[in-house]
């Protein structure tokens, strides 16, 4: 039984160290990346709101230009105006706040909030519609514009197409953390969780296994193995005893 107990010990030790392996490599890696540089912080130009809005259409020409009920009006700026930004049941409706008139925001008006926004000179790549979650998209609402630029750092920043909002950036550095993520949570999928059923198999296979290296530590000493500590105590108590008459 502690010969089958050993030879379990060894092999799951062997897989489970190379899951160790894994961890520190990510873990090494995701403290080296420079959060700033993740975050795709320089890629981005702080919002200046410098227009001006003289009169506002009323709130009943907001009310019939939506067409349904509003559960949530804020007025905003955007890029050269001001929106209205209606939220109702059926989605986010965008309003020109002078004229009262619908606003779409298509690949067009994607493409300049984007370059907006952007703080480099270099031009647009291209200008694509997500409407499913991808990696670099799975915490935006969508639909969503992607507007990647012709830089070094193949940014992409991303345009909410219900109200215009830069939801964010992304550059390679991004997506280099993105994959250590991946590797250091052990979610292969969605990349997006710490608590699923292959990472809570390997949590139970280290308890079994320190476990089980507990048993064989006791099981692989003998007292022969410490016989250089323990027989001069033996030797110093035996020496203390007071003798017999």
């Amino acid at each position: 039984m502690i010969l089958f107990l050993r030879w379990l010990h060894k092999w799951i030790g062997l897989v489970l160290g190379l899951q160790f392996v894994l961890w520190t490599f990510s873990g090494v890696a995701m403290a080296l990346l420079d959060h700033h540089k993740v975050a795709a912080e320089d890629a981005l130009r702080p919002p200046i709101h410098d227009v001006a809005l003289a009169q506002p259409v009323s709130l009943a020409a907001v009310g019939g230009a939506v067409g349904a009920p509003i559960l949530n009006l804020e007025l905003k700026p955007l890029l050269d105006r001001y929106v209205y930004e209606a939220t109702t049941p059926q989605g986010v409706r965008l309003l020109d706040a002078a004229t009262g008139r619908p606003i779409v925001v298509d690949a067009q008006r994607a493409r300049t909030l984007a370059v907006a926004a952007y703080s480099g000179s270099q031009p647009v790549r291209s200008v694509t519609s997500i409407t499913e979650s991808t990696f670099e998209t799975r915490t935006f609402d969508r639909p969503v514009w992607r507007v990647e630029f012709a830089d070094k750092d193949h940014t992409a920043l991303f345009i909410s197409a219900g109200t215009g909002q830069v939801l964010g950036a992304k550059n390679d550095t991004w997506r280099l953390w993105d994959v250590v993520w991946m590797i250091h949570i052990m979610d292969y999928t969605k990349r997006e969780s710490f608590n699923h059923p292959l990472i809570i198999t390997v949590a139970t296979g280290i308890s079994w296994l320190a476990l089980s290296g507990l048993i064989l530590l006791f099981r692989s000493f003998r007292r022969s193995d410490f016989a250089l500590v323990l027989d001069p105590i033996e030797r110093l108590r035996a020496g203390g005893r007071p003798r017999g008459r």
